[in-house]
């Protein structure tokens, strides 16, 4: 093993987990296009944090939720319309 060559000041993990049982899931309270709106508004803003997609970060009933890292932030319920206050948020 060896260090990866590409390192991220921080990395942003987006659910996008979808139940098939019609259970509560990050998938079915944010769209698809959220991820990409926030993946391309932090690299335009700081090309040094990363942001990708996950699977079920164990916090379903609170969905959406996004965890950045290193700063070991959860944040549930977020919408659409927190997109320009995450990217101010996420990228300080």
């Amino acid at each position: 093993m060896r260090k990866a060559d590409i390192q991220f000041r921080k990395l942003v993990l987006v659910c996008t987990n979808e139940k098939p049982d019609g259970k509560a899931c990050c998938a079915k309270k944010l769209s698809p296009e959220f991820y990409l709106d926030l993946k391309l508004a932090v690299a335009g803003k700081d090309p040094t944090i990363r942001v990708s997609k996950t699977g079920c970060l164990g916090n379903c009933q609170s969905g959406a939720v996004i965890a950045i890292m290193p700063d070991n932030i959860y944040l549930g319920d977020v919408r659409e319309s927190d997109l320009e206050e995450l990217v101010t948020r996420i990228t300080a």
